[in-house]
């Protein structure tokens, strides 16, 4: 049999066909030496079958290195065959299980790892300074503490609890297990730490997102004499960035230059991702310089990090341009690509880009996955796109692809908008069936819907069933009191939301002075912008003073309301005025809308509706010239009137009526039932109002 037909330096003659020829070499040696140097499987299949015919197999010695090699091939089954087929003898040598037990981890086999561990010992074999790092590193990513306890018993047992290599793998199986107490005992005990040992704690507290012990370990690190190194910084300037800790990140890099630490992929990728979360695109085309000069545009994850962030920052051209220069692209790169354009509101082409990627050839590994469709549904949402946004998860239900709470999120967030309640339940159901009812998001996104849609009752079961109520939990549930008319709610929840420790922002402010406007609470009005002010600290935006300029118009304290309306530090905007001239509608007070005539036809705004106040205003008050002048003047402006718009939902499905538009289904028995309706207010006496009337004309 030939062992190899190529010329090979340690075959002096093609006439060499067993080892009787090799005097000068231990056969043993021999085969380890061949086998190191494999290039192809025939060749480590011949290696093998002679190995057997000369019995050379039986060595513990070449049984592991034949195992190892076919490993390096990625043919664990045959790794796995030979282990099983070996004799006895072979496996009484840590060796041989040491080399299957490194196959198994490498390849993510972690259970079968440690059910070899266990036959291991119930064949008397306890492990060595090698067996112990591999089982461990399989405890560390199947996640089972209790049998990592174990180990770790075993280990104290056997008298390695010195051992630096077996200590940094228990570091990093305690770390990855969140239990970073007991990774700083071991750290702490163990003898001659090495860089391994250090940047395993500090990659430990990044993974686990404490950057404050982190950068308390990387400062020790130095006093203690050891200058960080490239793996130290990675993970300090990670875990700065996974905590949010956004300005440290960049000051933490900026020291690193400044040190003469040569950045790599890695540190790039961190940083790119930073400064796409922060408002530094200057800072990033210097990052972007530097992947340049360093030779990293060619590293994936690099790339994909520049796509996202100039396409965070609106720049969805050069993100385009960098995406189309890719080789090589991943379900990464195309999300990166659809996130920018939906993030930029542009919903269209993110969807010509999902579109593309459903597109790309049937052998692809590339496919739509949750995150592609959750960018594109949600740009659809929050572009006021609601029924194309619902229609792209039937899409995506159909496409067997399982939502996440984001794609629920941004659902919900449709039906609360649109009134579609009997889609928000199946949602609801959805979320039920799928074990998501307790994801803070999706609670969040279900109140939310609820209240909008009225169903109080509801809305309260779900705040109720939200252990850790955040900021958001507390805000949806006091602005839903208040757009039902609940003021006297919205109060308690938001008292109950201060003795609760949770500090208010200004949304919250906005959905309780709005409340009280709704309510008529003027006194409480008051008192809350105080308390914004002074306890809190808030500086009033615009909202708030709209919201107090509406709570004083409606409770008919005009004077006052345009008082604060005169004194606001910054120029008064379109719903400021709105808010000032819907209240002089109510209260046919036509001298301060006039007043305000001069303001509102000098504001730089693209809709009527202040223009159409005004004039009702004067209509209401006989001034037609004036009224019709207002009209022109809007007209002149090329300004249009917002098409009043309301939904209804039948059948799972939400239909859209808007004023203008005739309907394309059903029109006559639409017309019918209006006729019948008209006639009923006719019975009843029912007045129009003159004021809606004549805004609907314009």
């Amino acid at each position: 049999m030939l062992l190899l037909r190529q010329p090979h330096h340690f075959f002096r003659s093609k006439r060499c066909r067993s080892f009787s020829a090799i005097t000068h070499y231990n056969a043993l040696d021999f085969f380890d030496l061949l086998l190191q140097r494999c290039k192809t499987i025939r060749q480590l299949k011949q290696l093998h079958a002679q190995a057997i015919v000369t019995r050379s197999n039986t060595s513990a010695f070449v049984a592991a290195r034949v195992i190892s090699v076919y490993a390096r091939f990625r043919l664990v089954f045959d790794a796995q065959n030979v282990f099983e087929t070996i004799s006895f003898d072979c496996k009484s040598s840590s060796l041989v299980w040491n080399s299957i037990l490194r196959v198994n981890v490498s390849n993510g086999e972690y259970r079968s790892a440690v059910k070899l561990y266990v036959k291991m010992r119930k064949q008397g074999l306890l492990g060595d300074g090698f067996t112990f790092p591999l089982v461990i590193r399989a405890c560390k990513f199947m996640g089972s503490f209790d049998f990592g306890k174990f180990v770790h018993n075993h280990v104290l047992q056997m008298g390695f609890r010195d051992n630096v290599h077996i200590v940094n793998e228990l570091i990093g199986m305690y770390a990855k297990m969140g239990r970073m107490d007991d990774a700083r005992k071991m750290f702490d005990k163990v003898r001659g730490k090495n860089y391994i040992s250090w940047n395993t704690m500090v990659s430990g507290f990044a993974l686990n997102y404490d950057c404050d012990s982190a950068l308390e370990m990387f400062k020790r690190m130095q006093f203690e004499g050891l200058e960080p190194n490239l793996v130290t910084w990675t993970s300090l300037l990670s875990s700065h960035a996974r905590c949010g800790r956004f300005e440290e990140t960049m000051d933490l890099f900026d020291m690193m230059t400044m040190r003469g630490v040569g950045a790599n992929a890695e540190v790039l990728a961190v940083v790119l991702s930073v400064c796409a979360d922060l408002v530094a695109v200057e800072k990033g085309e210097v990052i972007h310089g530097y992947v340049i000069k360093g030779g990293f545009e060619d590293y994936l994850f690099v790339k994909n990090a520049l796509i996202t962030l100039y396409g965070k920052h609106g720049d969805v051209k050069q993100a385009q341009n960098l995406f189309s220069e890719m080789e090589e692209k991943n379900i990464v790169s195309w999300n990166a690509l659809i996130t920018s354009c939906a993030e930029a509101g542009l919903c269209d082409e993110a969807l010509a880009v999902f579109s593309q990627l459903e597109k790309l050839d049937g052998g692809s590994m590339e496919r739509p996955n949750v995150i592609s469709w959750s960018a594109v549904i949600g740009a659809f949402a929050s572009n006021g796109r609601g029924k194309e946004s619902l229609n792209l998860f039937r899409k995506m239900q159909l496409a067997k692809v399982v939502p996440n709470s984001v794609t629920i999120s941004s659902i919900l967030s449709v039906c609360a908008e649109s009134a579609a309640l009997n889609i928000g339940r199946e949602i609801h159901g959805h979320v039920l069936r799928a074990s998501m009812n307790k994801n803070i998001l999706v609670q969040n996104g279900l109140l939310n819907m609820y209240m909008k849609c009225g169903c109080l009752e509801e809305g309260c079961l779900v705040f109720e069933q939200i252990n850790r109520k955040d900021l958001i939990s507390w805000n949806s549930m006091i602005s839903g009191y208040g757009m039902n008319g609940l003021g006297a709610n919205a109060l308690a929840t938001f008292k109950e939301m201060i003795e609760a420790g949770i500090k208010p922002d200004g949304v919250t402010f906005v959905a309780v002075l709005s409340a009280c406007s709704h309510a008529g609470l003027v006194k409480e009005g008051r008192r809350l912008f105080d308390v914004m002010v002074g306890e809190f600290r808030i500086v009033p935006q615009m909202e708030h003073y709209a919201c107090m300029v509406d709570l004083l118009g409606r409770a008919g304290l005009l004077q006052e309301a345009s008082d604060i309306v005169k004194n606001m530090p910054m120029e008064p905007n379109a719903y400021v005025w709105g808010a000032l001239l819907n209240s002089c509608r109510m209260h046919k007070n036509a001298d301060i809308a006039e007043a305000t005539a001069s303001q509102i036809l000098g504001l730089d705004t693209e809709t009527t509706g202040n223009y159409m106040l005004l004039s009702n205003i004067y209509a209401a008050n006989g001034r037609w010239d004036d009224s019709a002048k207002v009209r022109l003047s809007a007209k002149t402006k090329g300004l249009k009137k917002v098409a009043g718009q309301s939904w209804i939902e039948v059948k799972k499905k939400v239909h859209m009526f808007s004023s203008g538009n005739s309907l394309q289904l059903d029109l006559k028995e639409v017309l019918e039932i209006l006729e019948e309706l008209a006639l009923q207010m006719d019975y009843k006496c029912y007045v129009p109002d003159n004021d809606l009337v004549l805004q609907e004309m314009c």
